[in-house]
């Protein structure tokens, strides 16, 4: 069975050097809503209680609590050798990378994924407010460097899904003939509006676009069952469930019965595998084990683990 990861984690020393660079420039995730969640797991990365890791922000800030965790992650950094061996030993035939909470540059990216070309699939990143230069550096990312999607996490923009500073840069998806995968879903950033990221914006995009192949990233939670409503009117919509677990999936009452329901009828062609292992923090092959609890049929099943994913990418 061919196993795509729609959104696999490589934390190689290119990407926590990127992440540095974010966190410098004031766009990393050392920030109040996702220091809350992840604080138990950061504490203990640097070897803290979670009182001692809170009084330390309380202290020395947030960011340089996040600078320190990234000395860490620099230590213990895979090399690229490892990812692939990683990949192998989860049974994933390929990977999207780039497209991660945290990655490295687009041309450290591109140049990962030119080193294992039937493995890695490179994706495209860039913050919307550049504006032409942006669209110009986005068909550069395609041609030269050979990327292969483009990822919008508008929240962390401050932006709505549906902005008009992407239409340009989603014309030019359509150009190159390239999806885009648009994160989708509550984000924890508590200092901007929590709806940026709402699955309905979607339904704009879509009909703006009828073309664009479109991946809504992260289910959409808590509205997965409106993003499954607009995947339903859209051909070019799907959905991929990076950054769940499976057994969190199938508890009752956490908000994916819609997804599974009908991910396993209607909408069996538009759910795509993920991991964000990195964020969950569990290993790669642990996440793909457990989709054997998926209640679906065998033939379902492979489409989502990798087909879907290979009709979106046109790997075919």
């Amino acid at each position: 069975m061919t196993i795509i990861d729609f959104e696999c984690d490589t934390p190689t020393r290119e990407a926590v050097e990127d992440t540095v660079r974010l966190i410098r420039s004031g766009r990393g995730f050392d920030k109040e809503g996702y220091a809350q969640m992840m604080a138990p797991g950061w504490a203990a990365q640097l070897g803290m209680s979670l009182a001692e890791f809170n009084e330390a922000k309380a202290e020395r800030g947030l960011t340089a609590l996040a600078l320190e965790l990234c000395e860490v992650d620099l230590a213990k950094a895979m090399s690229h050798a490892d990812v692939i061996a990683m990949l192998d030993a989860a049974g994933v035939t390929h990977a999207c990378i780039g497209n991660a909470g945290r990655r490295a540059s687009n041309e450290d990216v591109a140049r990962f994924a030119a080193e294992y070309p039937d493995r890695l699939i490179p994706w495209f990143r860039i913050w919307g407010d550049e504006g032409e230069a942006g669209v110009a550096a986005l068909e550069h990312g395609v041609k030269a460097l050979g990327c292969r999607g483009f990822e919008i996490s508008s929240y962390r923009e401050g932006r709505y899904i549906n902005d008009p500073a992407y239409w340009p840069f989603l014309a030019k998806c359509v150009e190159l003939d390239i999806p885009v995968r648009i994160t989708a879903g509550l984000h924890l950033l508590s200092d901007r509006p929590y709806d940026y990221a709402h699955p309905k914006h979607l339904d704009e995009v879509a009909i703006r676009f009828p073309d664009l192949r479109i991946v809504a990233g992260l289910t959409g939670w808590p509205w997965v069952a409106e993003t499954c409503a607009i995947a339903s009117r859209h051909s070019n919509l799907y959905i991929d469930f990076a950054c769940k677990r499976v057994k969190h999936m199938l508890a009752p009452g956490a908000g994916y019965e819609a997804l599974i329901y009908y991910g396993a009828r209607n909408l069996q062609d538009k759910i795509i595998f993920a991991t964000g292992w990195g964020t969950l923090a569990v290993p790669l092959a642990q996440l793909v084990a457990e989709t054997d609890e998926l209640p679906l049929k065998p033939s379902v099943r492979e489409k989502w683990m990798g087909a879907n994913a290979a009709r979106v990418l046109k790997l075919d």
